[in-house]
């Protein structure tokens, strides 16, 4: 059985962080990976 991770909140700065990121260029899959989100989290 795994365990689930604690669910992690995060700072609307942040998740502005990432759009800008995202319209940048970054690919999505990079993002990702950098800083441990969920696919989920980035909604785009």
């Amino acid at each position: 059985m795994t365990t689930k991770r604690p669910r992690r909140t995060y700072t609307d700065e942040f998740k502005n962080q990432l759009v800008q990121l995202y319209l940048n260029g970054k690919r999505k899959c990079d993002m990702i990976r950098e800083y441990d989100i969920t696919a989920s989290l980035t909604g785009i």
